[in-house]
């Protein structure tokens, strides 16, 4: 069985999100999703979220063909989590290239093109204007 592994803080859930897990979930049998913690998005992006990580954990866990959810608490224990998790691939965003090839030589990291023109903060900023 291979498990696959990804992160992100999913906040305002969009198609960019949904494509991506269904890729990531694609290159294996078992789809693990390390949700980011509200006080973790806050030291990478200056600001909470707008759904709480309780509410995004619990989104996250409702799309078919993920397997299992957990609380991502920081970024530098994206090793631990590999090893726990039992990952045999990472995947990311290539938005984050290059940012976990360190983590080889625990399991095979993917980078995946992101879905053109959607993020999350620009549906912020476009309903908030």
């Amino acid at each position: 069985m291979k498990t696959i592994i990804t992160f992100g803080t999913y906040d305002l859930l969009h198609v960019g999100h949904i494509r991506l897990l269904s890729r990531a979930r694609a290159l294996g049998d078992r789809l693990v999703v390390g949700v980011s913690s509200d006080q973790l998005n806050f030291s990478k992006k200056n600001k909470f979220p707008e759904f709480s990580e309780e509410e995004r954990m619990e989104i996250i866990s409702m799309i078919k063909g993920v397997d299992k959810v957990f609380l991502e608490e920081s970024l530098e224990l994206k090793a631990s989590y590999l090893k726990e998790q039992e990952a045999d691939i990472l995947v990311m965003g290539d938005d984050w290239s290059g940012k976990f090839d360190h983590l080889k030589s625990i399991c095979q990291v993917v980078y995946l093109p992101r879905t053109p023109s959607i993020s999350t903060s620009a549906i912020i900023e476009k309903t908030r204007s």
